[in-house]
């Protein structure tokens, strides 16, 4: 439903987005059924281009999928099935990402993966003050890299801002 917001931004940097979703609803959206989509569409990728089991993945969300995204990727994480380059939370008014940091216990190096959080200047659901709340809470638990940016505009992805994430997390190198 958001790929759409990532799609263009994403691919004139040169990536490519997966977004997994089912055709039908879950009784109960859990984090358990979400990883399991999104482990069928990396295996679903793989089988394909075997080569992209060694690609960065940046995980992306908007909202509640922001917070989401944390969670989901302390959980891969743990895995190591995916080297994870950066999150890009739009729209997000609670750190679920050291939460899942405490909860799940991913390595140490996982506190180097760098948060850019997108923040509209008129956004009501996650304003600015918010915003800073969460990157402030990133950097108390040890993110050493944590984004603050905003845009003119409300409740919404800004594609611009997209694309700067993705440059910088390949400036800082983490794949």
């Amino acid at each position: 439903m958001d790929a759409p917001f990532y799609q263009q931004p994403a691919t004139e940097e040169g990536w490519i987005v997966l977004a997994s979703d089912a055709t039908i609803a879950p009784k109960r959206d859990t984090n358990s059924w979400r990883i399991g989509l999104l482990g069928a569409a990396l295996e679903a990728l793989r089988k394909d281009w075997p080569q992209s089991k060694h690609w960065p993945v940046a995980l992306a969300g908007f909202s509640g999928g922001a917070k989401r995204s944390g969670t989901i990727g302390a959980i891969l994480a743990t895995t190591g099935t995916v080297k994870i380059c950066g999150f890009f939370l739009a729209g997000i008014n609670d750190d679920e990402l050291s939460k899942a940091y405490e909860t799940y216990h991913p390595s140490p190096d996982f506190l180097n993966v760098p948060v850019w959080i997108s923040s509209g200047t008129d956004d009501r659901i996650a304003p600015y003050a918010i915003g800073e709340a969460v990157q402030m809470s990133l950097e108390r638990t040890g993110f050493k890299h944590v984004r603050l940016e905003t845009f003119l505009g409300r409740h919404q992805v800004n594609a611009g801002h997209v694309q700067l994430a993705l440059r910088w997390f390949r400036q800082l190198g983490r794949f």
